[in-house]
């Protein structure tokens, strides 16, 4: 796993996305489609050193935020700037889409 990977909770989320681009990868553990996404974000958490955050957040232990914003289907993945959401992706991406997400916000 990447060391630059955040893991949020609802006790962290608010505070840890309030400033700058930070992308919120909500999955779980069961989730097939979230293990695939794994290397990607783990490869964008590195790559986006210093100018975004990337972080994970598993929606069964994190059931509050998951419930406030939404999200139904896994893996769903929200580009919050300053701690407004700007993007949601919902299922699949290759590092190159995300990628360009993220830079789109910076």
């Amino acid at each position: 796993m990447a060391e630059h990977l955040m893991h949020l909770n609802d006790e962290s989320f608010e505070a840890e996305i309030s400033q700058g681009v930070t992308l919120v990868d909500f999955y779980a553990d069961w989730c097939g489609p979230c293990r695939m996404m794994e290397p990607i974000i783990d490869e964008l958490a590195t790559d986006m050193e210093g100018k975004a955050k990337i972080a994970k957040i598993d929606i069964e232990a994190s059931q509050k935020v998951t419930s406030d914003f939404n999200v139904t289907s896994i893996p769903t993945i929200i580009l919050f700037k300053d701690g407004q959401e700007v993007q949601r992706i919902v299922g699949v991406k290759d590092k190159d889409a995300l990628t360009e997400i993220i830079s789109s916000a910076l």
